[in-house]
């Protein structure tokens, strides 16, 4: 019986204005009665507006969970339709100041680009003044000792503001618009104190200007303002580069086909109009727009974007394809069995994504944090101000104080710390064919001290071979692969193709046991498959012809009235079992074997990669499997299960932290956390070692943060640091945590650490 995860199914809904040049669907049916929505959101800074995001959905009636992925601006609510509507959901988080629009997949790019445009518009404008500026700036500085008349240092105070204030209307646009959505909803945002300390110290200025004082601060509000937009415009691309690897995998989807009509011709359709059934014509070099078999042609495909593994796979009839998949050297017909959003690359990035959202421990520290970042920072300025006004301060040094408070203390830094560790993380791994399933499945994997492996299509590639089809009766043969091609089970697998294609046979009434067997009535003739305990057949009846043989996995057949038979099968090693556990033992990990096949074999297969017996367990049903896992953890161990996902569910669900391989064809019905694909098992090495690179990277970035703000809130309040500075600091420490994060792709596969 195989255990299988159901995943959400695309529902139209009309209360959601879709735009009408993309029709991917973003509401999706949950199974618990639910509905999930899928929104992009803009004007998302820090942790501070993630929080009042959520807490507005989260006091909304009908909204079960929202969560909101910072650095890729998606949010995603899970609510009851009944309750309340998608477009109220839409009008809640608008309201709020930031602009909330149906997920489009196509205006990812497009959005970014011209977030970017403006900034670096925005900044060589601030630029450009600040220089100006600061010339006129240095000629009243060189004044100050007397040789530089009232009248002209007027002068050229009014010749600063006449630069200065169009300069500041213009550049500091993206901070304004910002704070005033935010003030016009009774809220806070980052901006806020950004945008008063601009306005403050330029409205400071022009006082001065007025009145004939001897300073003004143009050169101060000018150049921070520059240097605020230099944070701004390089966060937002350091933010690009760590962009989701679902954003990545969304932007390969084709947006076309060339579908082959009934009369022969060839017409273009859109992939939101492709539908199973119809054949695809794609040319060498094409990219697939929808998953299905190959009816015609023989050709090479790049299948990277699936498994990481970068050699070309040939394909012919009957082969299956995916989308986002390249066609390499020769034209094919393709028979398209899912489309859209039901393809395996959809699929993928729902799991990705899901992965992204998710709220590990560390996301939730830094959103407890975040709550109060908002309200002290406006106390500490205000202490600041009336803190210096009663120490004999004048009001200007006291407002100056103040306005580097509101700048220096901006929770950016903390607010970047874990997504975008998370995100450059998640690219690594899909660039080397590995999906993480969990938001907290690195941070587990990071801590497991014990690895427990499968056997079946874990350590071995799971394509095993009948050895002995010539000691077999060829109606046996073709009855028992007609039931065994009801089965997902390895072994039943290999049985089917052992016995070619065959039609004609009926079977009905199928039932199949978990790690014991399948059942079923052929032609009329109950048959059954399975192991020989479970069947309760003498295995001596069929005694293996030479000890080889008796390393081989075993399918009994039983039929009414007659012998049983016996199908032997002999699987491959993966060829680096050996190297991944002697890697794993090195980093500390103890390695065992969990396995439902006979003892000899799982002995042999155990020698071959260096475990010793005392650490295998053979002959083990699914619940066993479990019971044994939870025997570890009782230990107090943290168990990493690595299982095909079939029978091994309950195991891999029992683990602390649980890895599967998976072909493509079954990436959707695994339980594991991570499902990795291609036939090296260095894998998990390889994430386990990424995990704890993660893990490091983010207490880093936890701890530059905490850091930054343990020395530059108190030297701010003090009155050491001056605006210009706070801002330099400020834009210094978010790009820090993210450059620290990025680091993590240079982390090479393979590499220990």
């Amino acid at each position: 019986m195989n255990l299988t995860i159901r995943h959400d199914q695309a529902v139209n809904v009309d209360a959601v204005p879709a735009s009408p040049a993309h029709k991917t669907p973003f509401v999706r049916e949950l199974p618990d009665g639910l509905s999930r929505l899928h929104l992009m959101v803009d004007n998302i800074h820090c942790a501070g507006c993630i929080r009042k995001i959520e807490k507005a959905l989260h006091d909304t009636p009908g909204v079960a969970r929202a969560r909101v992925n910072l650095s890729t601006r998606r949010l995603v609510v899970d609510w009851t339709p009944s309750a309340i509507r998608a477009r109220d959901l839409i009008d809640i988080v608008t309201e709020l100041g930031f602009p909330a629009a149906p997920f489009d997949p196509d205006a990812f790019g497009t959005k970014d680009e011209t977030a970017e445009r403006r900034l670096l518009l925005s900044m060589a404008v601030a630029g450009f003044a600040a220089a100006n500026v600061m010339l006129l700036s240095v000629s009243v500085w060189s004044g100050h000792d007397g040789s530089m008349g009232v009248a002209t240092r007027d002068l050229f105070h009014w010749i600063s503001a006449l630069i200065a204030l169009p300069a500041i209307v213009y550049a500091g646009q993206p901070f304004f618009r910002s704070a005033w959505a935010a003030l016009s909803r009774r809220q806070l945002n980052m901006d806020v104190p950004i945008s008063l300390a601009v306005v403050l110290a330029a409205g400071m200025s022009l006082y001065q200007t007025a009145v004939s004082g001897q300073h003004a601060y143009f050169d101060a509000a000018v150049g921070l303002l520059f240097f605020l937009l230099i944070g701004r415009y390089l966060d937002q691309r350091a933010r690009t580069k760590a962009r989701s690897a679902a954003q990545h995998l969304i932007r390969l989807t084709a947006t076309g086909a060339n579908i082959l009509m009934q009369d022969g011709t060839v017409r273009s359709v859109a992939v939101n109009d492709l539908s199973p059934g119809m054949t695809m014509v794609v040319a060498a070099g094409e990219r697939l727009a929808a998953d299905g078999l190959v009816t015609k042609g023989r050709s090479a495909v790049d299948n990277s974007l699936m498994t990481g593994e970068s050699m070309p796979v040939d394909i012919g009839p009957e082969d299956r394809v995916y989308a986002g998949t390249i066609n390499l050297t020769a034209p094919i017909e393709v028979r398209i069995e899912a489309a859209g959003d039901d393809s395996l690359l959809a699929e993928i990035v729902r799991l990705v994504e899901a992965a992204e959202q998710g709220r590990a421990r560390y996301v939730r520290i830094a959103d407890r944090v975040a709550r109060i970042y908002a309200p002290a920072v406006h106390v500490l300025a205000a202490i600041a101000f009336v803190g210096w006004l009663i120490a004999g301060a004048d009001w200007m040094t006291a407002l100056m104080t103040a306005v580097a408070v509101l700048i220096i203390t901006c929770p950016c830094a903390l607010g970047l710390a874990v997504p975008t560790a998370q995100t450059v993380a998640s690219g690594l791994l899909m660039r080397h064919g590995v999906l993480l399933k969990s938001g907290d499945g690195l941070e587990r994997l990071a801590a497991t001290d014990v690895c427990v492996f499968d056997k079946t299509g874990t350590l071995t590639l799971g394509r095993p071979e009948l050895v002995n089809r010539d000691a077999i009766d060829a109606e046996d043969l073709a009855i028992s692969a007609a039931l065994a091609r009801r089965s997902r089970h390895p072994l039943c697998q290999a049985l089917a193709n052992a016995a070619g294609v065959q039609t004609g046979r009926t079977v009905t009434d199928i039932s199949e046991l978990s790690g014991r067997g399948i059942e079923g009535v052929v032609d009329g003739e109950t048959i059954n498959l399975g192991s020989a305990a479970w069947l309760g057949v003498d295995r001596g009846q069929h005694p293996p012809h030479s000890v080889e043989d008796d390393g081989c996995s075993e399918v009994w057949m039983v039929r009414d009235g007659r012998p049983s038979v016996v199908f032997r099968f002999r699987d491959t090693l993966r060829p680096d079992a050996r190297a991944t556990v002697e890697q794993l033992r090195g980093m500390g990990i103890a390695v065992r074997i969990l396995s439902g096949d006979r003892r000899n074999i799982v002995d042999s297969f155990a020698a071959q990669i260096g475990i010793d017996p005392a650490d295998c367990e053979a002959e083990s049903l699914p619940a066993a499997k479990a019971e044994q896992v939870r025997a570890l953890t009782d230990a107090g161990h943290k168990v990493l299960m690595v299982g095909d996902g079939l029978n091994d569910a309950p195991a891999l669900a029992e683990g602390y932290a649980s890895m599967s391989p998976a072909t493509a064809a079954n990436v959707s019905q695994t339980a594991a956390d991570v499902i990795f694909q291609g036939e090296s098992l260095m894998a998990v090495a390889d994430t386990i070692n990424l995990a704890r690179a993660t893990n490091r990277t983010v207490i880093q970035n936890f701890g530059l943060a905490f850091t930054y703000n343990l020395f530059a809130v108190p030297l701010a309040m003090a009155g050491v640091v001056t605006p210009l500075f706070a801002a330099i600091a400020m834009s210094g420490s978010s790009i820090v945590v993210v450059a620290n994060s990025l680091r993590l792709g240079l982390l090479k596969w393979g590499k220990r650490s």
